[in-house]
């Protein structure tokens, strides 16, 4: 099911936003609020950023300010904010994230300065925390709150107050707006603090032997009183709806927001997920397709299984209107200019797939772009800053109009480069203990491309670690299938997520279990060369990847899935309207989770790539399955030269087609867990790698069919991206220097997309 909220089947007493208190008004103060009936004739945009890193030992958090700043940045370029009408508030700002300071600057920011049809954006960043409160609507009695950077906590007797700020709260600020066009973003949760792998979860427990501070009651008084309203009459509203605007909350009141290490910096995995997402979308699209498309990236970086959520007034409308009820009027970009030098450059690199950084480190190509496309020349980037890895640093290779250059250009990706020498980066886990984890720094870097990393410091790909009884238990709680054997060695996902098929027996020791995996790093490795392709955002060409169920005579039935280079042409997008064409299609066949269809074992299904080029593509498509081996599905004919992995200009490849001559079927099977289909079209052939494959096919005696890489993996990949690099070299006209051991990848030159599914039991 999509993540946004259905009122039939997510009710008020589970949603993340009722959990705030944010709900409707009643008449009396809307004609507080409406006093001034007439709209400025052009609307002021204000935004309110809060980000919170510098809590006390232990809870100290590492992404939030950089989640100010990602808004920050998103808002002014892409969506036309007055940077003077942005206030931030975190560590690093003259107004300091305490407690006074957030109140202070929404009443002196927001409330005193917004006027009606002004478009007002409130954003948080930092941990949650629960309180106790009969009046909360829901069974635990407990509401939740936002943890400013001077929590005072006291005690009396058994009991704990707080100065947080409840959600209460939050709902008569945001009354006290006289204008209907309101977005608040909420990224933090509620409860289940502390580490988890490689992530920190953005909330400090609360509980029912926690109050509020009188200081909170206080304030609340005061808001009733300018109101003139009564607290059981919020306490009514409350429960009703939220009182205006949009609301979007990283994850609902039981699950975790995560505070995730990416390759250079630190954010939350919602706001980057959010932000990269609408820098990179094209259309003017509505916030329920926003926050239904963004919680798939969620999942899959968090792996904490957290799920945006959004509220909005029933009857508004506002689920169709675009997010902060604002219309694009740029292009989209990876990045925007920060400063010019002469021919030094420096940029924000926040509109960048979080899983492709590593290919942006060095030697990349940007398209210069004015508001309007124009395209002014081309940037290369040198470097990526040490200390925060979303600012880029490179020099101008070409100025078409040296006088129209500024900050505020807008950059698109026309090559990447990525590392030849990129390694597989797996995490220690505690469970290892200190002996274990010694082995494993010496004994990991012997194997290529493998690199032992501390948990919590940088991005990892994997943790090693055992299973613990607490761990099982929970697994056991969440109804995990084949949960392995307390005690076993084996690898998660950075959430903690099992990856199956890697854990072994009981009493094996940390240097075996590090030499049996070795195959399974190598195919691990190889998934995450193939991925750093992945570019259906910056893709200039025109291809499309669907996935349908097939009954048992091979009929198409369910459209379930697809995939398009968002760049090239959309006959379902609407550049002026509010629709782009969905990732996941909603059917009553098959069910959602996180966006994701759930496709039960024993499903046929049917994959259809289309080539809108008016050129022939040289096509590949691989699966990866939930354990990370890698199968390749087309071409499948090994005895036919490069002509078999051609689909024709303005013609659809169906795989598997037994009018083609595909003698194999498609069917979900075990393991359970999540899976992927890639498919990498090129506009030159990959000659190269066709012949590795075949190789490979002819070792293992296969004529045609879909062929498993296992331990040739990496060649194959490696291989792979050589014929691509090859292709982007030659198409070069500015004859731009690539380093040598850098995979250049031309998005002129090719479109690889991803989909995603997951294997279930019924």
């Amino acid at each position: 099911m999509p993540p946004f909220k259905r009122r039939q089947l997510l009710q008020f007493a589970v949603s993340a936003v009722t959990t705030l208190g944010l709900s409707q008004l009643d008449l009396q103060r809307r004609g507080l609020r409406y006093a001034k009936t007439l709209a400025q004739s052009t609307s002021r945009k204000l935004a309110l950023l809060v980000g919170i890193n510098g809590y006390p030992d232990p809870y100290q958090l590492k992404g939030c300010v950089n989640d100010a700043y990602l808004e920050q940045e998103l808002l002014i370029h892409r969506f036309g904010f007055n940077p003077n009408d942005i206030l931030l508030i975190t560590d690093e700002s003259n107004i300091k994230p305490t407690r006074a300071g957030i109140l202070q600057g929404f009443e002196e920011h927001l409330i005193k300065q917004a006027k009606p049809g002004d478009i007002v954006v409130f954003h948080f960043s930092g941990h949650g925390s629960q309180v106790f409160d009969p009046d909360s609507g829901f069974k635990d009695q407990l509401n939740s709150t936002f943890v400013p950077i001077d929590r005072v906590v006291s005690s009396v007797g058994d009991r704990v107050t707080v100065s947080d700020i409840m959600g209460e709260s939050l709902f008569l600020l945001m009354s006290a707006l006289p204008t209907e066009n309101v977005t608040v973003v909420l990224d933090s949760c509620h409860s289940g603090g502390g580490k988890r792998g490689n992530l920190t979860v953005r909330a400090i427990d609360g509980g029912r032997q926690i109050d509020p501070s009188s200081l909170e009651r206080e304030y609340q008084e005061q808001w009733l009183s300018r109101l003139g309203i009564s607290r059981a009459q919020v306490g009514r509203d409350r429960q009703r709806s939220i009182a205006q605007g949009v609301v979007i909350a990283s994850a609902a009141r039981d699950q975790l927001a995560a505070d995730t290490p990416f390759d250079g910096f630190h954010a939350g995995a919602f706001t980057y997920s959010l932000t990269q997402y609408l820098w990179q979308a094209t259309g003017n699209e509505a916030v329920r397709s926003v926050v239904a498309n963004v919680a798939r990236s969620t999942t899959r970086i968090s792996s904490t299984r957290q799920v945006p959520e959004f509220e909005f007034k029933p009857d508004s409308g506002n689920e169709q209107k675009p997010i902060y009820f604002l219309k694009k009027t740029v292009p989209p970009a990876e990045a925007v200019v920060l400063k010019i030098d002469g021919q030094s450059v420096e940029f924000w690199l926040g509109g960048i797939e979080p899983q492709s950084f590593a290919a942006f480190n060095k030697d990349a190509v940007f398209l210069l772009l004015d508001e309007q496309g124009q395209n002014l020349g081309l940037v290369r980037l040198e470097s990526r800053d040490r200390t925060n890895g979303l600012i880029g640093r490179g020099r101008l290779v070409e100025a078409k109009q040296p006088n129209l250059l500024k900050p505020g250009l807008l950059l698109q990706e026309r090559a990447r480069a990525i590392p030849g020498d990129l390694t597989l980066r797996i995490g220690l886990d505690e469970s290892l203990g200190e002996a274990g984890s010694r082995a494993s720094i010496q004994v990991m870097p012997r194997i290529p491309r493998l690199e032992p990393k501390a948990l919590g410091e940088t991005e990892v790909h994997y943790i090693l670690g055992r299973m613990t009884e607490a761990r099982y238990r929970e697994l056991q709680q969440r109804q995990v299938n084949e949960i392995p054997p307390v005690g076993s060695l084996g690898l998660y996902a950075p959430g903690l997520d099992l990856i199956p098929g890697s854990f072994g027996a009981t009493d094996e020791k940390v240097t075996d279990a590090i030499n049996r995996l070795k195959a399974k790093f190598r195919s691990l490795l190889a998934a995450r060369l193939v991925k750093l392709t992945l570019n259906a955002d910056s893709s200039q060409m025109k291809v499309f990847a669907k996935m349908r169920i097939v009954d048992s005579t091979g009929k198409p039935l369910d459209l379930v899935a697809q995939e398009f280079t968002v760049r090239g042409e959309s006959p379902l997008q609407q550049t002026e309207g509010l629709n782009q064409t969905p990732a996941v299609i909603p059917t009553g066949a098959v069910t959602f989770e996180n966006g994701i269809p759930q496709l039960p074992i024993g499903t046929r299904v049917q994959l259809e790539v289309e080539n809108r080029e008016q050129r022939d593509l040289y096509v590949t498509v691989l699966v990866i399955s939930p354990e990370g081996d890698m199968f390749v599905i087309f071409p499948n004919s090994w005895t036919a030269g490069t002509e078999a992995a051609i689909i024709q200009a303005g013609q659809t490849r169906k795989i598997p087609d037994p009018g083609q001559g595909d003698q194999f079927k498609i069917t979900v099977g075990k393991p359970l867990g999540t899976a992927e289909v890639l498919v990498i079209a090129s506009a030159t052939p990959i000659g190269e790698a066709l012949k590795v494959l075949q190789q490979i096919a002819e070792s293992r005696g296969q004529r045609s069919g879909p062929v498993a890489l296992a331990e040739d993996s990496t060649k194959a990949i490696d291989t792979l991206l050589g014929d691509l690099d090859r292709s982007s070299r030659g198409d070069n006209p500015l004859d731009i220097s690539y380093d040598p051991s850098t995979r250049a990848v031309n998005t002129a030159q090719l479109a690889a997309l991803s989909i995603t599914f997951r294997s279930v039991e019924v």
